[in-house]
């Protein structure tokens, strides 16, 4: 069993910046992927990004040169850092681990795009 709570989401303007974390309750050495997932109103859920125990990363096209994922193992704790957001990037954001063939969600944090 694997608990993640994510944190960070809040307003900001267009061309702003947030950082999300996600702090899992076990070592993140014995999780196979983590990533970011978001979900607009109206819209179904989307994968955002992806990194895995061995540092391997992915992005979604439409998040690529603008987000980061990074993972602190000493915090147990993964980061998505969100640079020149738009309000298209509008959405509750969830923390996703994979871990001996399970999936294990955050309750989600709300970021804001707006002006």
């Amino acid at each position: 069993q694997v608990q993640l709570v994510e944190s960070g989401g809040g307003l900001v303007q267009p061309g702003g910046s947030l950082r999300l974390s996600c702090a899992a309750s076990v070592d993140i050495f014995s999780i196979y992927a983590m990533g970011w997932y978001r979900q607009a109103p109206g819209k179904q859920r989307e994968w955002v990004a992806r990194i895995t125990s061995a540092g391997s990363t992915n992005y979604a096209d439409s998040v690529k040169g603008r987000f980061t994922i990074s993972r602190d193992n000493a915090k147990n704790t993964v980061y998505l850092q969100m640079n020149s957001l738009k309000p298209e990037d509008t959405a509750v954001y969830y923390c996703d681990a994979e871990k001996d063939g399970h999936h294990y969600w955050g309750q989600g944090t709300q970021v804001t795009v707006s002006s």
